[in-house]
């Protein structure tokens, strides 16, 4: 039965992600055995996910030795412990990526979060990272920033898959797929198969009901408090309506007549923050085929045990989820300064997390260099 519930869901077309990857993972069979068991197509890392795997497990001891003893900085030894879990989870998920002809058994890593507002350099770090890993079914990851919108059309054009990470708003999510299909449209110009390019587009879930709930709770109102729990949900089924309009027209079916491949919406935080929530709540109320639900391993047990599967929740949703939109606006939520709140300490997260994880590894060097001395 619990298998039961996640073979729904992907059955509805939901294709189920893991939102965690480490080298405990990928050593102990844990990854191999959600493919197997959970319905689990693919996976996706961040540099909170890396900064807690490498702070918490002695996998990593034997390959730090390693880089301490050929003198390795620490910006490279940070890159070559991060890659080469990506490049191993690459090589588990081959052979999903190659049944689903390349559209899952996708692995994604982020361009350093420090390069968010430098389109360049995001560029450059893009391409070095899938130039490293090396394997067909990565995704690299570029922040939906001002910065990055031209950073995906570039990257792309490379003939480099992207996740876009850090979507909070609609309105940036518009300006995602345009930069998406002129990443395409440049890649064919510039050579490239466009049916090998895939990018999904990772629209942030929890953290709006996390930032709106405390803007409500602080108006006090009942008309305020009606609204919790309502802006997450409503704010992605507003997306997948974008998403349905965009990928339709001429210039869009030009690309399909080369095999482009539509950029998927991925929910992204989608583990619940409010203990009143149901655990499933970002699972149950967003199914619906062409999309990605990239899940903590918690929030996907939760919903092998416990999600109530209705079909498809979000096909002609959109005037219900606009209507919580102009309900929110009506009490005096200033929505467009919450995505904009959400982008900014989306972007700080990460950084901090690099930086943690630049100070675990810069700490493990150490330590290392003076055992081996």
């Amino acid at each position: 039965m619990m298998t039961d519930k996640l073979a729904q869901l992907s059955d509805a077309g939901v294709s189920i992600w893991l939102d965690d990857v480490s080298r405990r993972r990928l050593n102990s069979g844990n990854l191999a055995g959600l493919i197997r068991d959970k319905h689990v197509v693919g996976v996706t890392s961040n540099p909170t996910i890396f900064a807690k795997a490498v702070s918490e497990a002695a996998d990593y001891d034997e390959q730090v030795r390693d880089l301490a003893a050929r003198g390795a900085s620490l910006d490279a030894a940070v890159r070559e412990i991060t890659t080469t879990d990506i490049r191993n989870a690459c090589d588990l998920f081959r052979d999903v990526w190659q049944a689903t002809g390349g559209v899952d058994g996708r692995v994604s890593i982020e361009v350093d979060p420090r390069l968010a507002h430098e389109t360049d350099k995001t560029v450059a770090e893009a391409l070095d990272l899938w130039k490293t890993v090396d394997r067909p079914n990565l995704l690299v990851k570029i922040p939906a920033t001002s910065a990055g919108l031209p950073a995906i059309t570039r990257t792309l054009a490379e003939g480099v898959s992207v996740n876009v990470t850090l979507i909070f708003s609609v309105e940036r999510y518009r300006e995602v797929m345009a930069a998406f299909v002129d990443g395409l449209e440049q890649a064919k110009a510039n050579g490239h198969d466009v049916s090998t390019l895939v990018s999904v587009a990772s629209f942030f879930v929890s953290r709006v009901d996390t930032e709106v709930d405390k803007r409500l709770d602080a108006l006090a109102t009942d008309e305020a408090k009606a609204l919790r729990g309502k802006a997450a949900v409503a704010n992605a089924r507003l997306a997948y309506a974008a998403f349905q309009e965009f990928f339709t027209g001429d210039r869009w079916n030009a690309l399909v007549n080369d095999g482009a491949k539509p950029q998927r919406p991925l929910w992204a935080s989608t583990g619940v923050k409010n203990p009143d929530y149901s655990p499933t709540l970002y699972v149950d109320e967003l199914v619906v085929a062409d999309t990605v639900n990239t899940m903590p391993e918690a929030t996907l047990h939760a919903a092998a045990e416990h999600s109530v599967l209705r079909g498809d929740t979000v096909t002609g949703t959109a005037a219900e989820a606009q209507q919580v939109f102009d309900d929110l606006a009506n009490v005096g939520i200033d929505i467009t300064d919450v995505f904009l709140t959400l982008e900014n300490e989306g972007v700080d997260k990460f950084e901090k997390s690099w930086e943690e994880l630049l100070d675990t590894v810069g700490g493990q060097l150490k330590a290392a260099s003076s055992t081996g001395s």
